[in-house]
């Protein structure tokens, strides 16, 4: 089974290409425009096995709030593509990730549902040059364009680039669990409903 997903995205803010294979091995380029969201895209797409590649031009000299929230938006919509009408997956995923004293949780469903709960209180704003409240702006346009339920808790941190990065290495990892394979119901909708 090949599930690729590959989107471009051009407006006036922002010029995004993403190619994404949901059963990768970690690899991939990340260039987002921002060295720290690069960093947790990289973590995102090792820790998920996808084999990720981002690459945007955006409206920098305005912000990175843009960029962010396009990429996002065509991670979403490579994830959907990849995972078409989601016949044979486990669906729900879930995982909790330390990174030293910070602890993450992430719960996902695959539903075709957008929703995003996000409890993650950082004691900083910024990260470098990465503003803390673009985080959540990327989770919310991800699970409108991905169709997905997505709870994201912070259930303790002290350092705001720790928390942040057990977040996003728990979404890769639970992600992955979601996108897997049930061998049980290989060829089988995953919901009452018969679809998604």
């Amino acid at each position: 089974m090949t599930r690729r997903g590959e989107i471009k995205r051009t407006t006036k803010e922002t010029d995004i290409t993403v190619t994404l294979a949901v059963d990768g091995s970690g690899q991939g380029s990340i260039n987002s425009g921002n060295g720290f969201f690069d960093h947790m895209l990289t973590l995102f797409a090792r820790h998920g096995l996808f084999d990720l590649d981002v690459a945007c031009r955006g409206d920098r000299e305005v912000d990175f709030h843009h960029s962010a929230e396009d990429i996002g938006i065509c991670m979403g919509q490579a994830f959907a593509q990849a995972l078409g009408d989601h016949t044979g997956l486990t669906r729900f995923g879930t995982a909790y990730v330390p990174m030293d004293e910070s602890l993450a949780r992430v719960c996902i469903d695959l539903s075709g549902r957008a929703n995003l709960v996000y409890s993650v209180s950082l004691a900083d704003r910024t990260i470098s040059t990465f503003e803390c409240d673009l985080a959540e702006d990327f989770f919310k346009a991800f699970v409108d364009n991905a169709r997905a339920t997505v709870h994201v808790d912070l259930l303790r941190g002290r350092n705001s680039h720790h928390s942040l990065e057990a977040v996003f290495k728990a979404f890769g990892r639970a992600l992955s669990q979601a996108c897997g394979i049930n061998p049980r119901a290989s060829n089988a909708i995953p919901s009452t409903k018969g679809t998604l």
